[in-house]
């Protein structure tokens, strides 16, 4: 598996239209790259400082600024804006579709870049251009064929690391401009993205797993069939829809995925390992680097803080490539671990040396370990993640999960957006934490290491449907690496009654009844199919 696309001998058609089309959706990880890394720059910019300064003057380098609550201000609205837009995107998403949803938040976004665009003073600066991220891994993990999911999905983060470095590239081309040139051609070459975004989903097909939630079959398998490149009557095709459906509708006669329901029992359960493993992302520092590098490396007596972050992003999407081919490989709970565990030793190095010295050689480790960091992030946490929330939750309840998860993320990257320039800036008010804020981020990264281990399933080559027997089956995550799927949804619809409320259950009556691959059993599949 892995970069090699070795797929499995029982595959059925050509993996090869879903793998383009997840590709193309994790462009929507460039938008969302491009717009978090241009701020660090443009906060840094000479004529950005003295355009948009209120008569702040910074006491590192003695110019014209803004004030830690200006500059929290401008980064974290972003935030704020797609938190609420994150938590809309549920409805949005099962009622007009998975693709449609992503091509409105699109043209949402383009208003916001508009109006950052135009603007020439903060408040309009603040970052509008909001756009609801969780609608493109949502896409991908249900389009794309199981055994290349886990690399698929982790493409948006790759996608994400691209936009990064397309964005310090740009920065650092404009960064010296004497007007305003300097942040509206970095914030108006959004469009671009945006407008090839657009484009391509005009001609992308809707999810099979959606029209079958809207009792749409033959829409379904018109899907499905363009994305294995198979005939819509082929065999193939009828079973996995057959799989689909009969999933789907055993779910729905255990339980309605309103907003209470996904809070209880292994939704629930589920529900939490999702946010908190965003949660966990923001917090073990990233964002600290992505918004505010190029000002602390500035701040911090490093020439060139320009160059400094655009190695960073160079970094950053070089080292995305080994977690994706890894992510199959090793599966999520080895993966994540060494990430965690890279990451502490790393930001603990970085806050040591940068509290104990302050020569030219601690400039060369923090420079030094903040790349090592970012290595451990960029090759595990940082596709990971999106990985595991794309695949945990069962279809009824998979749109509206999906956007408390990524609500989450934007939740905790507003909070961490917020506080870091009270927590690292000197002056009144401020904790003048500078290096030290990176034995914060450590703390974090070491209650990463201890979730891996207690709350993270191994879902590597499930299905989604199979991910749902695992916690139905598997009480704690340390166990879940030897789980082997033995379940058969389409006969687990056969004998669904009011009376089952577990999956447990609807699999010990399913396995009583089954006799082996008979002709009986297909003709159940073509009748179950509903064509």
């Amino acid at each position: 598996m892995g970069f090699a696309l070795k797929r499995p001998d029982d595959a059925a058609g050509s993996a090869v239209p879903a793998i383009v089309i997840g590709l193309f959706v994790s462009f929507g990880g460039v938008l969302f790259g491009y717009d978090t890394g241009t701020i660090s720059g443009i906060l840094a910019m000479k004529f950005w400082r003295e355009m948009f300064s209120t008569g702040y003057v910074d006491p590192n380098d003695g110019l014209p600024g803004v004030t830690s609550s200006q500059s929290s201000m401008i980064v974290s609205l972003l935030s704020a804006g797609t938190f609420f837009g994150a938590l809309g995107a549920a409805p949005l998403a099962d009622t007009f579709g998975r693709r449609l949803a992503m091509i409105i938040n699109s043209f949402v976004f383009c208003v916001g870049v508009t109006l950052q665009t135009a603007s020439t003073a903060i408040p309009l600066f603040g970052r509008w251009a909001v756009l609801c991220w969780s609608g493109f891994p949502l896409y991908q993990s249900e389009t794309a064929p199981k055994w290349i999911r886990d690399v698929i999905v982790g493409a948006y983060q790759l996608a994400i690391t691209f936009g990064l470095l397309l964005a310090s590239i740009v920065n650092n081309a404009t960064k010296d401009r004497n007007d305003t040139g300097c942040y509206r051609i970095p914030v108006a070459v959004q469009f671009a993205w945006a407008i090839i975004l657009v484009a391509g989903m005009i001609v992308l097909p809707e999810t099979p797993r959606f029209f079958i939630k809207k009792g749409k079959h033959y829409e379904a398998a018109k899907s499905l069939a363009r994305l294995r490149r198979l005939d819509v009557n082929d065999i193939s095709i009828i079973e996995e829809l057959a799989e689909i459906q009969a999933h789907h509708e055993s779910e729905l006669r255990m339980g309605d995925a309103n907003y209470l329901e996904i809070m209880r029992g292994s939704i629930g359960k589920r529900l939490a390992t999702g946010c908190a493993i965003q949660a966990l992302q923001q917090l073990a520092g990233i964002n600290f680097i992505l918004y505010y590098g190029t000002t602390f490396f500035q701040n911090s007596g490093i020439q060139n803080s320009f160059i400094i972050s655009l190695i960073t992003s160079i970094i950053n999407l070089i080292s995305t490539l080994p977690g994706m081919y890894l992510t199959d490989k090793t599966g999520r709970r080895p993966l994540l671990l060494f990430g965690a565990v890279g990451m502490c030793v790393s930001q603990l190095i970085v806050a040591i040396v940068g509290t104990v010295t302050t020569s030219t050689i601690s400039n060369q480790v923090l420079i030094a370990f903040v790349c090592v960091y970012i290595f451990f992030f960029a090759s595990s946490w940082g596709p990971i993640a999106w990985v595991v929330t794309g695949e945990l939750f069962p279809l009824k309840a998979r749109a509206k999960c999906i956007s408390i998860t990524t609500a989450t993320c934007w939740l905790f990257n507003c909070v961490i957006a917020y506080a870091t320039p009270y927590m690292v800036n000197s002056g009144p008010r401020n904790a003048n934490l500078q290096s030290k804020v990176f034995f914060i981020w450590g703390g974090f990264c070491f209650l990463c290491a201890i979730f891996v281990y207690t709350c993270i399933y191994e879902t590597k080559g499930l299905s989604l449907e199979q991910i749902d027997e695992l916690y139905s089956k598997v009480s704690v995550a340390w166990k879940s690496p030897g789980f082997v799927s033995s379940a058969n949804h389409v006969d687990v619809l056969d004998v669904v009654d009011s009376e089952l409320d577990s999956h447990a259950q609807l699999e010990l009556q399913a396995n009583e009844k089954w006799d082996g691959q008979t002709a009986t059993h297909m003709e159940n599949i073509y009748a179950k199919a509903d064509f």
